[in-house]
C-alpha cells in the first residue's frame, strides 16, 4: 500500500512504538537513564546509553503488552550483558505479570547478529536467560517474534527466534545460526561465498525460510502489513506444538538431507517443505 510506510527503515525505538497502540508507549530503562555496557569503553568502543535494547510498555488492542526492539545499526545487534538483561528482565517480568493475572503480551523485534564478541560469556549466559525467558513466556501467551532487515536474525538470537510461538519476516530478512561471513572463514569461499547475495538469501533469506515452515508469515515491507500479521499470530493463541518441541520431525527430514552435495535452495524446499493443509 502507497501510504504503508517501510518498517524495515524504522529505527528500533519507532519499531516498538508503531506496533503498539497509539499513545500507549513507555520506554523503560531509556537513554537518559544512562545503563550502558561496561565493557565496550574499556575496549575503545563507544557504547551506547540503551545498550542498543528498547523495552517499551503498551497496549496492543487494548491488552497490556511489552515490545523489545534490538537496534540493529549499534553493534550489529549484538547482544551483552546489559542489552541481553533487559530483554531477558522484560519476558521474565511478563512472565510473572500472566501468572498473576495480567495478560501480557510479547512481541520482539529481532535484528541481531548474536553475541557480542566483546563480551564473550556474559553474552552467552545473558542470550541463555532469553531463551529461558522465552520457553516460560510462551506458556501463557504467544510470544511473536519479528525479523524485518536488514541486520537479519543470527547466532544465539536465531536460537531465540526458533523458541518464539510465531515467526513473521519480510523477503529482505536472513534467519540463520551461523551468518556468511563465518560459515565462509570456516568452510571457505567454495562453500559459501559471503560477497553471493543472490546466494545467501536464496539460503538464508525470509522467503525460503517461509517456505520451508520455519517461519510462519511472509510479509511485505510496511508497518501495517507487519502489524497485521502480529495481530493475527495474537489472536491464534499459544499453540498446541511449538516449533521447537517438534524435533522429532525435523531430525527424521534432516536423515534425509544429502551432505555430499552443496545445498541450495530447492534442496531445502524438498526436505522442508511446509505441509498444506
Amino acid at each position: 500500500m502507497r501510504n504503508d510506510r517501510s518498517f524495515i527503515e524504522l529505527r528500533a525505538r519507532e519499531r516498538a512504538r508503531a506496533l503498539l497502540d497509539e499513545g500507549s508507549f513507555r520506554e523503560l530503562l531509556d537513554s537518559f537513564e544512562q545503563v550502558m555496557s561496561p565493557w565496550l569503553g574499556k575496549q575503545g568502543i563507544v557504547p551506547q546509553a540503551d545498550d542498543g535494547m528498547v523495552v517499551a510498555k503498551g497496549t496492543i488492542n487494548g491488552q497490556p503488552a511489552v515490545v523489545i526492539a534490538i537496534e540493529g545499526t549499534f553493534q550489529g545487534g549484538s547482544m551483552g550483558e546489559v542489552s541481553g538483561a533487559k530483554m531477558a528482565a522484560a519476558l521474565e517480568l511478563a512472565a510473572e505479570d500472566n501468572r498473576n493475572g495480567i495478560p501480557t503480551q510479547a512481541v520482539l523485534c529481532l535484528e541481531t547478529g548474536g553475541v557480542r564478541l566483546q563480551e564473550a560469556n556474559l553474552g552467552l549466559a545473558a542470550i541463555a536467560d532469553i531463551h529461558a525467558a522465552i520457553v516460560d513466556l510462551r506458556r501463557y501467551t504467544p510470544v511473536v517474534g519479528i525479523v524485518a532487515g536488514t541486520v537479519g536474525c543470527f547466532g544465539g538470537m536465531s536460537i531465540a527466534a526458533a523458541l518464539c510461538s510465531y515467526l513473521i519476516v519480510t523477503r529482505e530478512a536472513r534467519l540463520g545460526l551461523n551468518g556468511p561471513q563465518v560459515i565462509e572463514q570456516e568452510a571457505g569461499v567454495e562453500e559459501y561465498d559471503s560477497r553471493d547475495r543472490p546466494f545467501i538469501w536464496s539460503m538464508t533469506g525470509g522467503e525460503v525460510r517461509y517456505e520451508s515452515g520455519f517461519v510462519d508469515a511472509l510479509v511485505g515491507d510496511g508497518v501495517n502489513a507487519v502489524k497485521t500479521a502480529m495481530n493475527e499470530a495474537i489472536a491464534k493463541g499459544v499453540p498446541s506444538q511449538h516449533r521447537s518441541d517438534n524435533y522429532a520431525w525435523y531430525l527424521d527430514r534432516l536423515t534425509r538431507f544429502d551432505t555430499a552435495k552443496q545445498a541450495d535452495r530447492e534442496q531445502i524446499k524438498q526436505v522442508f517443505a511446509r505441509e498444506e493443509k
